[in-house]
Order: C-alpha cells, then structure tokens, then sequence
C-alpha cells in the first residue's frame, strides 16, 4: 500500500486526553444498513465515504434490520475491500440496548457485555475494536460490574478505547473515576446532540465531559432529518425517512416546525449552505465534540454533508442568532 493510494483524510480531532483521532463527521450504521437494501448501496456508501476522507465508522450490535446485520455488512466491506488499510480505520461497536428475548438480551452485565463483544467480532470479522461502547445505563446491574468490564475489554486487547453512550452526567462522572482506578480512561461519551435537542449543553453533560476531559461524538446531529430542508414544503417527499422509520413521523410536520426550519433555512442561505450543513457547523462548533455521527442514504448526501466542512466557522452574531431560534425541547427527536 502505497501514500499515493490513500484519500485526503478529513482533519483529525482528539478524542478526550488520548491519542485516539476522529474526523469531525464519521459515517454511523444505525440507518440504512439493513436487508432493506443490497449490500452494494451499502458497500459504496461506505467506501465513498473512506475514499472522501472518512476514516470512523459506527456501529452496534442491534443495527440493521435484523439486529447485527450492520456489523455483519462492514465486516465484509472492510474483508473485501478496506483489509489493507484497517490500521487507519476506527471502528466502533456498542452493547447494551436491547437485541432479543431474555435476561442477556441486553443490559450492562458483565456477561451481556463480553459476549457480545465477542459476537460483534465474529461479524465483523475482525480480532478487535478500536472503540467499544456501553449503550446505555442499567439500572439492574452495579456500575462497577459494567465499568470492569468495560475495562477487561481493553486489558484483553478486544478494544483498544472504551466509551458510554446516552448516560447522564453524574453516571459519566462515575465511570470515568472507576474507570481510572482500573487504568483504563473513558475518552469517549455518545449522546443526541443537535440544534433541535441541545438538553447537553444545561443538563450537566457537556459540563462534566470538559471537566473530565471526556470528549463527546454527537449522534442525530440532523434531528433524523428534521435540521434538512426535505419538509419545507409541509409535506414528506417520496423516499424521506418520515415515510418508514419508527422514530420520525409525520406528525412533526406542524406550523411551529415548518417556520422555525425555514428560519434556519433564511439563515442558511445568506452562509450560502444548506440547512443540514448549518444544522452541522452548530454541533461542530462545540471544542467538546470531537465528531458527529451522520446517517446517509446516498453518495450524494454524504458529500452533501461533508461541504460543511469547507464552510466559514460560524461567528458569535450568527451563533446568538441560532439560539434565539431554538425549538429545545418541543419535538423530542
């Protein structure tokens, strides 16, 4: 392998106090990576975005449909195609959410955890992760069971960094302390994030992150849709995800919405960007995230996305002017 046959890689930004390096977006699995369309669309998807600088990708055991699919379709992209150059690639999974029937079909147990490490592998054909995520809390099991195994995923070179995703800032705070004490640092913490959810920015998270020098990687960045200017006709367009996923429904569309999208998009226009690039520079914006997750159904979307990058950094006046415009808390997507 030669230099000459690399992409341009995106800028690189740390993620915590590590060596671990993330492009500002990375390419997520949690939508369109299913039976619900061939594995071609899915394998070009992936290498457009490696070969436009992209070196993350998301995953997590329960992405598909069915459940592992996802894992099953970069671990064969990655084999076919991407083998010679995994020692730049990062890939992440998680586990932890629900994936089927019983009490290890989910959960923080050490048991739950480990195995599906080991079975997120096995479909990714790969000897280890570089970055392995708790998915959510759990109640029902004592975090120190959760965090040490967290910690024996790296001590057992399975993972090479560990995370959480969706727990709250005084849980954060905990497992970075019990982490440390195991000589293992959380450098990472995955939450919803956008303009339309900014509950981060006054619910402690964000705070605890910097004052733990935990870095944040943003999934919804784009509200699953909704920070686009796909609605601003006030109906959904043929193929949008409205029309299929269970997390968005039309029921959005309401006056409120559609006059706060197009406020965004007045906005957007005199930057000269799209709506989803601008919806993109806010969460970029924030030094506590060290990238954001996007979801794209095609190549074009993808680089689409990626312009925002070449866009001017937003300034205070316009930064001012996108929090006046918030809808927090009124859409819950």
């Amino acid at each position: 392998m030669s230099d000459a046959a690399l992409p341009d890689f995106l800028p690189s930004r740390c993620a915590g106090r590590s060596g671990l390096m993330l492009p500002p977006l990375s390419l997520g699995l949690w939508q369109n990576f299913g039976r619900t369309r061939s594995f071609e669309s899915q394998r070009e998807l992936i290498l457009a975005a490696f070969e436009a600088g992209v070196w993350h990708f998301d995953n997590a055991n329960r992405y598909g449909p069915p459940h592992g699919w996802a894992e099953e379709v970069l671990g064969r992209v990655i084999s076919e195609d991407l083998a010679a150059y995994r020692n730049l690639l990062v890939v992440s999974t998680k586990a932890g959410n629900p994936i089927m029937n019983g009490p290890y079909g989910r959960g923080g147990s050490r048991k739950h955890l480990l195995e599906s490490l080991d079975d997120s592998l096995k479909r990714l054909n790969l000897d280890h992760v570089d970055i392995f995520y708790s998915h959510s809390p759990d109640k029902d099991v004592p975090l120190e069971e959760t965090v040490a195994a967290l910690a024996h995923t790296v001590t057992s070179g399975k993972a090479l960094y560990v995370g959480i995703s969706n727990y709250g800032a005084e849980a954060t705070a905990e497992v970075a302390r019990l982490l440390a004490s195991l000589g293992v640092p959380l450098v990472l913490h995955q939450h919803k994030y956008s303009l339309l959810h900014r509950d981060p920015e006054t619910n402690g998270v964000h705070r605890t992150l910097r004052e733990n020098s935990i870095s944040g990687i943003v999934y919804s960045p784009l509200a699953q849709g909704l920070l686009t200017d796909r609605y601003l006709t006030g109906r959904v367009p043929s193929g949008a995800r409205a029309e299929s996923s269970v997390f968005l429904t039309a029921d959005f569309l309401t006056q409120e919405y559609l006059a706060y999208v197009q406020a965004l998009a007045d906005v957007a226009a005199e930057r000269s960007q799209t709506v989803a690039q601008l919806a993109l520079q806010w969460v970029m914006r924030d030094p506590t995230i060290a990238s954001a997750i996007i979801g794209v159904s095609s190549v074009a979307q993808l680089h689409a996305n990626l312009a925002a990058l070449n866009s001017p950094p937003l300034d205070d006046e316009t930064v001012t002017r996108l929090k006046g415009l918030s809808l927090q808390g009124r859409l819950g997507h």
